[in-house]
This record gives C-alpha cells, sequence and structure tokens, in this order.
C-alpha cells in the first residue's frame, strides 16, 4: 500500500514523501492517527498543488519584505522627549514609540518585536534602528531624537 505522509514519521519519513507500507500499519496507524494519506493520484496531484501555492506564497512574502526594507532604509522618523538640565532623556526611546512613530508619520505598521536593537537610545540625536522583518530581511530605520525642555 502506498501512503503519501502528511507529517514526520520518526522511522519511515518525511511529510512530503509517498511510501510503500504494510497495508495493516498503514490503514490502522498512519491514515487512522492522521500520520498520512492514503496515495491515490488525486491525493498526489493535490498535494503538488499544495507545495507549489505555499512555494509561490513564500515567495511573495520574500518580495514584500524586501520591498518594505527598501522603503523603510529611506525613511527617518522623529521622536520628541523630555530632557533635562543635563542634556539627556528622561527615560530612553523605547521600541513601542518607534513602532507608534512609524505608523502616525509614514503609515506603516510594524511589529515592536521586529524591532532588534540592543542599545537603549537615551541621547539626543540621529541614531540608526536595525529591524528585522523575517526571512533574514534587515532594514535600517533613521529615529531622529529632539529634546524639548
Amino acid at each position: 500500500m502506498k501512503v503519501l505522509l502528511i507529517k514526520d514519521v520518526k522511522s519511515l519519513g518525511k511529510a512530503g514523501e509517498v511510501k510503500e507500507v504494510k497495508p495493516g500499519y498503514g490503514q490502522n496507524f498512519l491514515i487512522k492517527k492522521g500520520f498520512a494519506k492514503a496515495a491515490t493520484d488525486e491525493i498526489i496531484a493535490q498535494h503538488k498543488e499544495e507545495e507549489a501555492q505555499k512555494a509561490q506564497d513564500l515567495k511573495d512574502e520574500i518580495a514584500s519584505l524586501q520591498d518594505m526594507a527598501k522603503k523603510l532604509d529611506k525613511l527617518e522618523i522623529v521622536i520628541t522627549k523630555k530632557i533635562g538640565q543635563n542634556g539627556h532623556l528622561f527615560g530612553a526611546v523605547t521600541k513601542d514609540e518607534i513602532a507608534s512613530a512609524l505608523q502616525e508619520q509614514h503609515n506603516i505598521e510594524i511589529d515592536k518585536k521586529h524591532i532588534t536593537d540592543k542599545i537603549a537610545i537615551k541621547s539626543v540625536g540621529e541614531h540608526d534602528v536595525d529591524l528585522k522583518l523575517g526571512h533574514a530581511i534587515h532594514a535600517t530605520l533613521h529615529v531622529d531624537v529632539q529634546g524639548e525642555e
């Protein structure tokens, strides 16, 4: 009996592979537990179609992220914070403030988890912030921190 594996099976193979198994093992364990489907021509064709669609979706997502990275590299946001008498900021510029400023000033929504800067911005001036967009695509956002008393 031929089965198309839906999930990885430790001693048998990886998801997406077509394997020849004994009928009892295929019917009573693999298909019943949801690890495989009977490998008919329709099931195999449907699986190949789904894999092609997933690959196309991934290509589209990567292209979209690359376009966003190019756009973000050119942008600059301005954040105004209160400063003390010594010229330092009260607190630091947070990831939330950067994400909300980007939304307000350029109408681009980005999750604060994508901002990967390890150094807290605690001074007035221009800073570059690294954004990790996914699929190993990074962008650099220019942040201009201005002080107000």
